[in-house]
């Protein structure tokens, strides 16, 4: 899965204007949060909690503008807990997303 980075890259620049390093740091807020709510997705086994998870990476999407990302999450919410299926597409969204 490639990340999709045009939505995502224009509303961060949006926020940052000219700060180099505030764009940065909005990147990487991004990142950290769309991996803390993966890892919580990944360990619900009900479906609370499951459905919390997946709305809040579909509130993550939104925010920022990750049409992939609210896709997954609507996926996800579809899915059963612990589906392995979107949890594998999530993690491959994660991992596809740049550090830097």
């Amino acid at each position: 899965m490639a990340f999709e980075s045009g939505a995502l890259d224009a509303t961060l620049a949006a926020a940052a204007g000219d700060d180099a390093a505030l764009l940065q740091e909005l990147r990487m807020a991004f990142r950290d949060s769309l991996a803390h709510q993966v890892d919580l997705l990944g360990r619900a086994r009900c479906d609370g909690n499951w459905n919390v998870s997946a709305m809040r990476l579909k509130g993550l999407g939104a925010s920022f503008h990750a049409e992939t990302l609210i896709d997954l999450a609507e996926e996800a919410l579809d899915s059963a807990p612990g589906d392995p299926a979107i949890l594998r597409k999530l993690r491959a969204f994660l991992a596809s997303f740049p550090d830097a």
